[in-house]
Order: structure tokens, then C-alpha cells, then sequence
């Protein structure tokens, strides 16, 4: 939970707030006061790396939707004017393009290390659920997002994806009209998405203070998966925690500004810089790279109603690992077995990523079931099973314990805490 807060306001104003509002006690309880694991490494600092994206996202977009124009006629013509005629237009479009992969790349890291170290196990499963929403938020905020610019990719991926929920008996049909607004994707389909787009990042924002007010009340969770017992456990998070963020921060932003300046087109499809014709449909349909996984599994099983609900699925069933999971130890560094299967899980969600990009045919298609049927095993059999039988490694007593073992020399052989 929240640190003890000690701050003393100096000046008359801030004493005069203080008594009325104490915001600035409550931002020194939770950011800099606020105890935390000595012994987290540089996975731990994706979580700022996140709220840094987020808000470079909604800074970029608010400024992009004064130029863009949601109209079927003009929205390409919007977006190259953008790039052409707007002061340093080009560059809030390269960001905001490009930062749309390196929010899902940092989610899917984030999304990672939790599972590695069990970070959704009690008392954090609201917290994990809270982040399994925010991932879906982020999910549908993308694809909306993606038909914006109105290529063709644009508008084929709108056709494809909508017309999913047509496989929902009695209801699907219903659902699709009213995503188009119409019986086909038109113009008031780009008013839909443009509208929800510009709503869904404050949405996101409001879902992510409550992330933030859920692991400030459970706590940090920590390589060794220990709770902190005592002082020696933990460090304030200024300037210990706040350092590393910044640190990690920076090199993040490094590798973002690279893709900007240097290849800001490469994780964009060709397709999508010549403009939407409803009349004639591209080679092979693909989403952005961040959904190729679950592009693939819904490809890889032939009835369309049963693929979706794969889909679906897929995302959702990341919200039960508290339950799916039996083990009472969390990190995996003392799961040998669990390490092994986990490694090989996320193996198969990047054969899924690249498989979702090939064309849906021969030993591509053979290759996503198998992977796909271990996408499910292992959270629905392995997960379960793990916990009644695997023979787990012996925990330290504490994380102080575990810290000073390692910094020994005696402690080489000692199970580490990095990733």
C-alpha cells in the first residue's frame, strides 16, 4: 500500500491546499514515500514505459483529430494533407502511427513478466483483471485506430473484422448493422470509429488510475514472488525505482525515435497508402502485427462461429490464470517446470504472430492448430495440473535474504531474480 506520507508544505499556499485538498501528500505517499521491493529488476519499469506511451498517444491524436476529417470522400486525403501541409504534421503522424506497436510492444512485455512471475496470483487478481480490460480496451482503440486513414487495408480489415459478430446467432447481424451503421462499411462507419477512437484513450486513462489504485493498496509483487515482512525489505520509490524508470524510459525512446526517423513506414502495410476501393478487394488482408496471434487462431479453425469464440477466448481467458494456476509459489524462477512450459507458450504466441501474416493455406494452417491447441492446453490442462505436481524450489525467507544471498559469493549458485 501507499507510503506513509511525511511531507510538511513550506509555503503558505501549499499549507493553505493541504487543508483543503491534499493532493500534494497523497502524490508523495504514492510516488515517492511508497515502499517497494528491493530487488526489482528492469522488467518492472514497462509499467512507466506504458504511462509515458499513453500519454504520447492521446497528446498525438487530440492534435491529429484537429486536421483529420472523417468523411469517406476526404479522410485519405485529410491524412496526406497532414503529412504534407501541417507544421511537423508528418512527425505527430509518425509518432502516433509507430507508437500505437511500441504500446502494444510494451504491453506484451509487461503482460509477459507478469506471468513469468506470477504477478496475477493472490492478493493482486483485480489488478491483473483490471489489466486484462485495459489490454482489451487497448485491442479495440487499435483497430479503430487502424481504419482511420481510410486505405485499402483500412477498409478491407473494417469489412473483415465487423463482420465477425455476423457469426453470433440471433444477434450478430443486429451488432454488424449497427457497426456500420448501415449495410456496409460507409461513412458512417468512419463516424463510429473516429468518435470511439477519440473516446476510448480517456477511457483508458480513467481504467489505468485504477490499475495504479490497485497496486498501490495489494503492493508490488517482486522477482522472488516474497512479500515484504519487514523495512529491509523494500526501498522508498524516489529515487530508487523513479531512476531505473527514467533510465529504461530513455533507451525506450531511443529504439521509438529510430523507427520514426529512420524506418517510420516499416511496421505499416503498403496497401494502406492507396486509397479505400470497395471494389476491389487486396491480395491477402492482414491486421496490424500486434493482433497476428489471434489472427491466427481465428484462421486456424474452419467454422467461422467457433473461431471467433477462439478469438475471443483467447484475450479473455488471460483474466482466470489466478484460478487457472493451482501453484501457491509465484515467481517461475523457483518453477522449474512452469519455466520451461511457459517459455514454450510464448514461443507459440510468436509462431501464432508470424503464421497470422503468411496466407492461410497448407502447412501454415496445419502449424496454427497445433499452436493453437497449445495456446489453450497450456492454460486450461498444463496450468492446472502444474500446480497439483510440479516440485518447486525452496523460497527465501525474505527478499533482503534473497538479495544478500546473490550479492555473496556464496550465493552464485542461489536462484537469481533477472529475467
Amino acid at each position: 500500500m501507499s507510503g506513509y506520507s511525511t511531507y510538511k508544505p513550506q509555503s503558505p499556499f501549499m499549507q493553505w491546499l493541504e487543508r483543503r485538498l491534499p493532493i500534494a501528500s497523497l502524490i508523495h505517499s504514492s510516488f515517492i514515500a511508497y515502499p517497494t521491493p528491493r530487488n526489482l529488476n528492469y522488467w518492472w519499469t514497462f509499467g512507466g514505459i506504458l504511462t509515458f506511451m499513453l500519454g504520447v498517444q492521446i497528446v498525438t491524436g487530440v492534435v491529429l483529430a484537429m486536421h483529420y476529417t472523417p468523411q469517406v470522400d476526404f479522410a485519405f486525403d485529410s491524412v496526406e494533407s497532414i503529412m504534407r501541409d501541417v507544421n511537423y504534421g508528418w512527425l505527430l503522424r509518425y509518432i502516433h502511427a509507430n507508437g500505437a506497436s511500441f504500446f502494444f510492444l510494451a504491453v506484451y512485455i509487461h503482460i509477459a513478466r507478469g506471468m513469468y512471475y506470477g504477478s496475477y496470483k493472490e492478493p493482486r487478481e483485480v489488478l491483473w483483471i483490471l489489466g486484462v480490460i485495459l489490454y482489451l480496451l487497448m485491442v479495440v482503440t487499435g483497430f479503430m485506430g487502424y481504419v482511420l486513414p481510410w486505405g485499402q487495408m483500412s477498409f478491407w480489415a473494417a469489412t473483415v473484422i465487423t463482420n465477425l459478430f455476423s457469426a453470433l446467432p440471433g444477434i450478430g447481424d443486429p451488432i454488424v448493422t449497427w457497426l456500420w451503421g448501415g449495410y456496409a462499411v460507409g461513412n458512417p462507419t468512419l463516424n463510429r470509429f473516429y468518435s470511439l477512437h477519440y473516446l476510448l484513450p480517456f477511457i483508458i486513462a480513467g481504467v489505468v488510475v485504477l490499475h495504479i489504485w490497485a497496486l498501490h493498496v495489494v503492493g508490488q509483487n517482486n522477482p522472488t514472488g516474497v512479500e515484504p515482512k519487514t523495512e529491509k525489505d523494500t526501498v522508498a520509490f524516489t529515487p530508487y525505482a523513479t531512476v531505473k524508470d527514467a533510465f529504461f524510459i530513455g533507451l525506450f525512446c531511443i529504439l521509438f525515435a529510430y523507427f520514426i526517423f529512420y524506418i517510420p513506414n516499416y511496421l505499416q502495410h503498403s496497401d494502406n497508402y492507396i486509397p479505400a476501393n470497395p471494389g476491389q478487394t487486396p491480395t491477402h488482408i492482414v491486421p496490424e502485427w500486434y493482433y497476428l496471434p489471434f489472427y491466427a487462431i481465428l484462421r486456424a479453425i474452419p467454422n467461422k462461429l467457433a473461431g471467433v469464440i477462439a478469438l475471443g477466448l483467447a484475450i479473455i481467458s488471460l483474466a482466470f490464470l489466478p484460478w487457472l494456476d493451482t501453484s501457491r509459489v509465484r515467481s517461475a524462477n523457483y518453477r522449474p517446470a512452469y519455466r520451461v512450459f511457459l517459455l514454450v507458450f510464448f514461443a507459440a504466441v510468436i509462431g501464432l504472430g508470424y503464421l497470422g501474416s503468411q496466407e492461410p493455406t497448407g502447412g501454415y494452417v496445419i502449424a496454427a492448430r497445433i499452436l493453437t491447441l497449445y495456446y489453450f492446453g497450456f492454460l486450461y490442462v498444463i496450468l492446472p495440473l502444474l500446480g497439483l505436481f510440479e516440485t518447486t524450489k525452496p523460497l527465501p525467507n525474505s527478499i533482503s535474504e534473497s538479495v544478500l544471498r546473490e550479492g555473496s559469493p556464496a550465493g552464485a549458485s542461489a536462484p537469481a531474480s533477472g529475467a
